[in-house]
Parts: C-alpha cells; sequence; structure tokens
C-alpha cells in the first residue's frame, strides 16, 4: 500500500544514504543550452492545442447590425422577431443585445452565432439586406471595430493582386473526336461523377462524392459546373474542375443563368409566409462575385426573371406589368415599368431582342398576342384572339418562328379546341398562319435548326403525332408532311442538329421509343427502356440519353446511350442512378456560309470519318483481348501455382493413403489431352481508288 510519509519515516527511509551524490542526478536529463528540439509542439499535443482558448473565439462569433430601425417599447418585441427571422437561417443566434438610448433602440443590434462560420456566413449574405425603403442593413464583425477604430487619414493604394491562371474553361472542346462529357449523379445524391463519351464507352474525368447537397447544373455554353451547398453555391470548371467562384445565399435552391454566361441568378425562398425577404432573388456577377441587385420572390414559375439572348436585359412579370430590368446596373429601363393589364405569360426570341406577351379577353376587348421590341417598348406586331382559355408560346431555336398554341372555348364554351398561330418573324410585317386543331394538343416542339414541327395530339387509347411543314417561299402554307397514328408517345426530342426527332413514352407509356428521320418521315428504328423518366440528346445530335431516376422510380436505375439512328450502343445499370446531364457546347464559329461549304463537302470527309471510326472499334478490340489475355495469364499463374503446391503434397496424400497412389491410378485410367483452337474473327478489305483522289 503507498501512502503519504511522516518526517521520520522517511528520515529513517533515507538512512541508507550517505549524502546527496548518492540520489539520482537529475541534471543528466537537462538539455544543453544550444539543443534545439525537432518536434514542434503541434506534433506531440496538436490535439490539445486546438484546445487553448484563443482572445478572438469570443469575437468571432459576434457581429454588428447597423441601419436597424429605432422603435420604443412598443415595438421592440416585433423588431427582434423580424431581427431572429432574418438571421436565424445563417445559424444559431445564442445571445442578442439591442443598446437603447431615452427608452428607444439606437438603429443598430449585437448577435452571438453558436460559431464563427455562421456569423461569417450571416456578414457575407446580410449585408447590403434591404429591410425596407428606409433600412438596408449593415453587417459587420465585433472584431473589425478595433481595425476601423485607428484608421489612417493617409491613404495608400492598396496592393495588386497577383494573377490567378483559372486554367482553360473550354478544354474539353479540344478532344479529337469532338466527344462530349456528362454529368451522372448517383447513390441518392450522393456520388458525382463526370464522364467523357464516345461510341464504345466512358472514360472517367472527375469523381467526387458529397459534390452537391441536392442537383447539379451547366452553364449555357459549358463553361461552369454549379453545385447547391447549405450556405450557397459553387462554380467549378477547366481540366480538373477547380472551384473558381463561389456566392453565398443560404437555403438557395434555384439558379438560373444569363445565355452570355455574365451572370447568375439564385433563388432561396422564404419558408415563413410571415414576411417578405427582399433578398429571396439575388443578381451575381460571376466574374468578379459582387452581388449587382436582390429582389422579393413575388410570384410565378421559375424563372421568375427570364434573359434576353445577349444579356442585356432582363425581365419579370409583377401585378399587371412588365418589368425590364437593364444590365450591369440592373435599373428599371426608363425607370418605370411596363403596365400591361392581364398580363399572363411572355417569352424573349432566342436571337433578338424582342418580347412575345399575351393578355387575356377584357370586357369587349378581344386577347391579344403582341410582340414588343426593346428597348423602344414598340409593339411591332399584334394579333388579336376571340373565346381563349389559355396560351403557350414556343419560339424556334433561331428565333425565326414563334408559335402560339391557343386553346379556346368552342361557342358553347362547353368544349375546347386548339389553334396554332405561327409568326414568321423574319418576314415583312410578321405575317401569321393559323392552324386549326380539332383534338387536344399535349405536345409541341420545333424543328431546332428548320421549318418543321411535329405536335402529339388526340387521348388515350388513339394518340397521333403529326409532323409539319412551314414553305418558306409559300407565305400562308403550311403543309402536313405526316400523322404517326396510335403512338405510344407523350415527349417529342428533336436532335440539335435538326432531321431526327425521337417520340418516347416516358414514366407511364413504359419508355416506348420511335426514332424517325423527318426527311421522309420514316421510322428508322424502334426501342424500349422500361421505366424510362428522362431522354436528352447530346450536343452534337450523334447520341441519344435514356434514363430511369431514382428519384422518381426506385427500381431498375440506370442509364442506356443509343445512337441517333435507334442502335443501343451502352448500358449503365447504377444503384440509385438520379440525374443525368450532358455538357453543353458554345455556338459554332463557323458562319452560315462555312457550314453550308462543309456540308456539301461531306462525301470527301466521309471515307474519312469512316476509317477513323473503325480504327477506334478496332482498339477497342485490341483493349478487349488485351484484358482477356491477361485474366488468362493470371488464371494460367494460378493454376500453376496450385499445381506445384499439388505436387509437394504428394508423398503426404500417399501416406495418408497406405501406400497407394491416386494419382497414377487416376492418370492411367484419364487421359488429358490438351487442344488449342485458332478461329478467324473477321476481315475486311477495302479498295481505295487512286483516281478518286
Amino acid at each position: 500500500m503507498v501512502g503519504i510519509m511522516a518526517d521520520d519515516e522517511y528520515e529513517q527511509h533515507n538512512d541508507g544514504y550517505d549524502s546527496e551524490e548518492e540520489f539520482i542526478d537529475d541534471s543528466q536529463f537537462e538539455d544543453p543550452e544550444d539543443y534545439v528540439d525537432s518536434v514542434t509542439e503541434d506534433e506531440l499535443v496538436g490535439d490539445i492545442l486546438e484546445q487553448k482558448p484563443k482572445e478572438s473565439d469570443s469575437l468571432d462569433t459576434v457581429i454588428i447590425v447597423d441601419n436597424v430601425p429605432v422603435v420604443g417599447p412598443d415595438r421592440l418585441a416585433k423588431l427582434k422577431s423580424i431581427i431572429r427571422k432574418v438571421f436565424s437561417k445563417f445559424g444559431n443566434v445564442v445571445n442578442e443585445f439591442y443598446p437603447e438610448e431615452d427608452g428607444k433602440t439606437k438603429g443598430f443590434v449585437f448577435l452571438e452565432f453558436s460559431n464563427a462560420s455562421d456569423a461569417a456566413n450571416a456578414i457575407k449574405t446580410a449585408n447590403g439586406y434591404k429591410l425596407d425603403k428606409n433600412h438596408t442593413f449593415v453587417v459587420n464583425s465585433f472584431s473589425d471595430l478595433d481595425k476601423y477604430k485607428d484608421v489612417s487619414e493617409k491613404w495608400t493604394p492598396p496592393e495588386k493582386r497577383p494573377f490567378m491562371d483559372q486554367g482553360n474553361l473550354i478544354s474539353w472542346l479540344l478532344e479529337p473526336d469532338s466527344n462530349d462529357q456528362y454529368s451522372v449523379i448517383s447513390g441518392g445524391g450522393e456520388k458525382i461523377v463526370i464522364l467523357q463519351n464516345s461510341a464504345t464507352g466512358a472514360t472517367l474525368v472527375k469523381k467526387r462524392e458529397n459534390w452537391t447537397e441536392t442537383y447539379l447544373m451547366w452553364s449555357p455554353k459549358g463553361t461552369y459546373l454549379a453545385t447547391f451547398h447549405r450556405q450557397g453555391i459553387a462554380l467549378w470548371g477547366g481540366e480538373e474542375f477547380f472551384r473558381l467562384h463561389r456566392f453565398n445565399h443560404t437555403n438557395v435552391q434555384l439558379i438560373d443563368f444569363s445565355p452570355c454566361e455574365r451572370y447568375v441568378v439564385t433563388y432561396a425562398p422564404n419558408n415563413d409566409n410571415t414576411i417578405q425577404d427582399p433578398s429571396a432573388i439575388i443578381i451575381w456577377d460571376i466574374k468578379t462575385g459582387i452581388k449587382k441587385r436582390s429582389f422579393l420572390a413575388g410570384g410565378g414559375h421559375w424563372p421568375v426573371f427570364k434573359w434576353s439572348p445577349d444579356g442585356m436585359y432582363v425581365a419579370r412579370a409583377a401585378n399587371e406589368c412588365l418589368s425590364v430590368y437593364e444590365s450591369p446596373g440592373f435599373g428599371l429601363l426608363e425607370k418605370k415599368s411596363i403596365k400591361l393589364p392581364g398580363l399572363k405569360d411572355f417569352s424573349w426570341s432566342p436571337t433578338q431582342n424582342v418580347i412575345a406577351y399575351w393578355v387575356p379577353e377584357d370586357k369587349d376587348a378581344p386577347a391579344r398576342v403582341c410582340i414588343m421590341e426593346m428597348p423602344s417598348r414598340k409593339d411591332i406586331r399584334v394579333k388579336n384572339l376571340f373565346n381563349v382559355h389559355d396560351c403557350k408560346m414556343h419560339w424556334q431555336k433561331n428565333g425565326d418562328y414563334l408559335c402560339v398554341r391557343v386553346e379556346r372555348y368552342t361557342k358553347s364554351r362547353k368544349g375546347i379546341y386548339f389553334n396554332l398561330e405561327l409568326f414568321r418573324m423574319r418576314e415583312k410585317n410578321i405575317p401569321v398562319d393559323t392552324l386549326e386543331i380539332k383534338e387536344q394538343i399535349t405536345a409541341f416542339e420545333w424543328e431546332p435548326n428548320g421549318s418543321k414541327f411535329c405536335i402529339i395530339h388526340g387521348e388515350s387509347p388513339r394518340i397521333n403525332a403529326s409532323f409539319y411543314q412551314l414553305e418558306e417561299r409559300q407565305l400562308g402554307q403550311v403543309t402536313l408532311m405526316k400523322e404517326l397514328e396510335k403512338r405510344a408517345c407523350n415527349t417529342i426530342s428533336w436532335s440539335p442538329t435538326g432531321q431526327f426527332c425521337v417520340l418516347a413514352g416516358l414514366r407511364s407509356l413504359n419508355g416506348v421509343l420511335e426514332f424517325i428521320d423527318t426527311s421522309d418521315v420514316s421510322t428508322m428504328n424502334t426501342g424500349e427502356h422500361y421505366m424510362a423518366t428522362d431522354v436528352e440528346w447530346d450536343p452534337t445530335g450523334r447520341y441519344f440519353m435514356t434514363g430511369v431516376s431514382w428519384w422518381a422510380h426506385k427500381v431498375d436505375n440506370g442509364f442506356f446511350i443509343w445512337s441517333f439512328q435507334g442502335k443501343i450502343l451502352q448500358r449503365h445499370l447504377i444503384d440509385q442512378f438520379c440525374h443525368f446531364l450532358w455538357r453543353p457546347r458554345p455556338p459554332s464559329l463557323l458562319d452560315e456560309k462555312a457550314i453550308k461549304e462543309v456540308k456539301k463537302d461531306l462525301k470527301k470527309y466521309q471515307k474519312v470519318f469512316e476509317i477513323k471510326d473503325r480504327m477506334s472499334q478496332t482498339k477497342a478490340s485490341k483493349e478487349l483481348i488485351e484484358k482477356r489475355r491477361a485474366l488468362y495469364n493470371e488464371f494460367a499463374e494460378f493454376r500453376s501455382r496450385h499445381q506445384i503446391t499439388f505436387q509437394e503434397y504428394k508423398e503426404f496424400r500417399v501416406e495418408l493413403r497406405e501406400g497407394v497412389d491416386t494419382d497414377s491410378l487416376e492418370s492411367a485410367y484419364d487421359e488429358i489431352d490438351e487442344e488449342t483452337i485458332e478461329f478467324f474473327v473477321r476481315e475486311e478489305i477495302e479498295i481505295i481508288d487512286d483516281k478518286e483522289e
């Protein structure tokens, strides 16, 4: 037992030592004066040092909110409630202090968060928050008080930031065979991969887990990949997908890019409908990261703000007004909104700064579809309509045509029939053709680069798909090319280059596919991807994707890659596959004349492309052969290793079997013959005529 010894016990215990020298000399453990320890404290007790209190710990979690309304005791509770609702979305507010003077608040507030990261997020996001027309918050960290207390009166120019090379943001366009990339979300949303497609398979470009908290989105030209997080969004790009920008907008759920990729719009809905969040929608400058302007959410479908094709203007409809904002300042065009009583919907032309909008009937005034020019605000075409129930607008990709699908009441107003109002935007005075459809129209799609369009009409079980052609030189003539009767389809998907179209029966129609060449409206092939929920063409129009998303259907998840002719090329069955997106391409740098010359000489390049395709297939065959050879060699090595082991245990086996050599008996009865077989796979002979070259 160990105890505490008294002084006399200690003296008796110490009698065996004659002097202090007989004790252990502690000085031999002391380091010499010039000794330098190579092991740092961080390496020895790093976990303990991290817990060491810091002076800034209590300051970095505290923020100061200025420009808060000055109120008395009767309104203080309401002010506190509003402040809590605004700042609680950034994190847990553990303490608050409202300084008072003469019975009223002093116009600023101290708020303390549970951790410094939430406080930093509140400073970035809530600074500039417009509470009302008289109060815009200025938010700073409490630790900044000392920094701004002693500001020198002598101005010194800021240091120039070093240039940060972001790399080649369009590197994927340099792929020799023009193969496209696509993103895939799987694992219920946890796994993200970027793959590069080819005719024979896919190559991994980038893989990352928990890259986003909800979904991904490519920018219109494919330069940026946007990911969603609780504190905002991040934009990634370059060969290695480095993070290029981040924008703080807590609980962001939806975003939209301008067509020029200069601006991005973020939307974070307010779950508490009792107050309007003036920063629910924010427009950001992508290159600088600056918040250009924030807006109330209002109503309507996303995107609430719609961009002009060049990104110069952005517009929204609210309270029977059309508000057009002008970049880069995003102030109202001519400082006032356009009053349009009854305004229902509007859309921009894909190639011109003109807006198409429609307003319903009002007493004796008919419904109107109008084409308005910007920035003059002049209506350049008006079409009056009667007995209108609803209108939907469809622009052709090049802006050559506009179709307004009109649902109209019959004279008795008990039934509905459909009209297609077809605006020829490139012709003088914008003439309009009218096509009447007696049956219900469930889908409409323009050919991207042509004058054809397809509609799906009728009701189950008699659903038809009809292809029409607008004759360019014969005004007023809309020709029915062909009607395909009794088709199991509810989706029209045109190739981005035109001519080829897929009629798909998604979800409840079991994924039936029909690949059509619209040059003569003939069926090239049919197929099926059971319970398919999504379809999408690649940007070049060479490949077609069908997928079954785990977000919509919990079994048979994965995606297939098809050729444009309807031949299935790849099957990818992925557990909890969620989302697939092709990476967009920017517009071609070739003008129309150059494109026509390429198409004219297409036969000249055809042989080169065919040889290249065969070489790629041969390469794939060689890779498969090499893979099989490696597997065979691995098995041969495994077999040889175990044959040696088998021979090593022969004496032990003979001993166990009382001297009987069963190996020799088996070999006497069973003779094993090994035979090598070679077979011919394929031979291709191509005769190249030198004269043609």
